[in-house]
């Protein structure tokens, strides 16, 4: 085998170790992990609370949807939080949705139909970009599915800025300070205030009940098939469940007949 000279084993050691401090640069650092919350959808069995996915879609359409689309989401999929077809096909109806051209080429606009989708409220990403700052607010679709840590994340981030901003930390102008964005700066204003809507079940409408309300509702855009789906969970346990049962009161009568049988056979 072959050796190093006693040199170059300790130049090759001082080289590691004045490496170190930059590897240690070099590693990603772990994100935080944010609070977690208790939701009803959590768990095999969990639902959602039709009330609260009510309260935010409100949020979501009357804050939200000034910047944000739902692209894979359509009106008519707004029956699932329990709206009912007329509510559905009147609030399509307060969209305007471009149209054919007309005869002279021109665009032209329609109303919303129910089978229309809820979509960013910019005619390009490119124009949304330009309009905010460089960077085009991100579709809420799949933003709870995506985001690590999903609900908890969302309602950290809606209920984590910081105004003023704590000491120390990072002025940037155009920027705003949050506990759970990345470099705690983000360009979106605080979306969230107290009585900034009202909810028609007459829930309170503070800042913290509009996040976890939004933040259900847009579980459920990511996932909107959850609460049939533990549902049929649920009816397949107990149908396995029941014939668990059965077969165990089976196999033991048929034990039971089988030694009674072998009693008999032997006292005879």
């Amino acid at each position: 085998m072959a050796k190093f000279p006693a040199s170059r084993a300790t130049a090759l050691s001082a080289a590691l170790l004045a490496s170190l401090p930059l590897l240690a640069q070099a590693a990603p650092a772990t994100p935080p992990v944010p609070p977690h919350q208790k939701w009803s959808f959590e768990g095999p069995v969990g639902q959602f609370d039709q009330k609260s996915l009510q309260r935010g879609f409100v949020v979501f359409h009357e804050i939200c949807s000034s910047c944000h689309g739902m692209r894979s989401v359509t009106y008519h999929d707004l029956l699932g939080i329990g709206l009912s077809p007329k509510a559905v096909t009147d609030l399509a109806h307060t969209r305007q949705i471009a149209g054919p051209p007309d005869a002279t080429g021109h665009p032209t606009l329609r109303p919303g139909l129910p089978d229309d989708h809820l979509t960013s409220p910019f005619p390009s990403e490119a124009a949304a970009a330009a309009m905010m700052g460089g960077v085009a607010p991100p579709d809420q679709s799949r933003l709870a599915a995506i985001q690590p840590h999903g609900a908890d994340w969302l309602y950290a981030f809606l209920t984590g800025y910081r105004m003023p901003p704590p000491p120390g930390a990072p002025v940037v102008p155009g920027k705003f300070y949050n506990d759970w964005a990345d470099g705690h700066l983000v360009g979106m204003p605080p979306p969230l205030s107290d009585d900034a809507v009202e909810f028609p079940d007459g829930t309170p409408a503070t800042a913290a009940q509009q996040a976890r309300d939004v933040t259900t509702f847009l579980v459920w855009a990511s996932d909107p098939h959850r609460n049939d789906r533990h549902r049929i969970g649920l009816y397949v346990f107990a149908y396995l469940s029941g014939l668990l049962l059965l077969a165990i009161t089976w196999k033991r009568k048929i034990w039971k007949r089988g030694a009674t049988r072998n009693a008999q056979d032997t006292h005879d």
